[in-house]
């Protein structure tokens, strides 16, 4: 078995999980709510890639950079490979619940249609 180290990385630094505003604010927007549901659904890092649908790279970056911001993601490196890690443990420390709430109403959304 190969051993993979994860380390972030180091042109991007880890935030504190912001305030109640600016988090909401992050998860306000269709797209970033996708990125944080199927990180929270998956329960571990995953590529940047898997992350979005119908939206390009350059806007996908944005994303990342405003959920990073409001300390909901970490950016890490596997195995030479760009990942980004859902800081769950934290979020739920700063603001109980609220994570667990939100993506549970997504994948409600997301069933509903189908």
């Amino acid at each position: 078995m190969v051993e993979v180290q994860a380390f972030p990385a180091d042109s991007y630094p880890v935030h504190r999980v912001g305030p109640l505003h600016q988090v909401l604010a992050a998860l306000q927007d269709p797209a970033r709510l996708e990125m944080i549901r199927r990180l929270h659904n998956a329960g571990a890092p995953l590529q940047c890639s898997a992350l979005y649908d119908g939206i390009n790279k350059s806007t996908a970056t944005h994303h990342f950079k405003i959920l990073r911001e409001a300390g909901l993601l970490e950016r890490l490196v596997l195995g030479g490979l760009t990942h980004q890690r859902l800081r769950a443990e934290e979020v739920d420390a700063a603001l109980p619940g609220l994570l667990a709430s939100v993506v549970d109403g997504a994948n409600r959304e997301v069933a509903a249609r189908g």
